[in-house]
C-alpha cells in the first residue's frame, strides 16, 4: 500500500501528488491522527449539516482527513 500523504490546504489525505479536493500539490507525509467522514445517508445533504466533527473542521467532502499536518 502506497503511503498516505496529507495535504497542507484542506488535511485531505491521499496516496496521489496531487490533492483530488483541493487540487493543491503542497502535500506531506508529516501528519498526526486520521478522521473519517462518511457520506450522508442522503446525497443532497452537507456532511456538515449531518456531522458535528465535520462542522467542527469545516469539512464538506466526504473522506479521510488529517487533524494535524507539519
Amino acid at each position: 500500500m502506497a503511503r498516505l500523504k496529507a495535504c497542507r490546504q484542506c488535511h485531505y489525505l491521499t496516496s496521489e501528488n496531487i490533492c483530488p479536493n483541493c487540487k493543491s500539490t503542497n502535500l506531506s507525509t508529516s501528519y498526526t491522527g486520521i478522521v473519517v467522514i462518511l457520506p450522508p445517508r442522503n446525497s443532497d445533504e452537507d456532511p456538515q449539516d449531518t456531522s458535528y466533527i465535520a462542522d467542527r473542521l469545516g469539512i464538506s467532502k466526504p473522506g479521510k482527513y488529517a487533524l494535524k499536518v507539519r
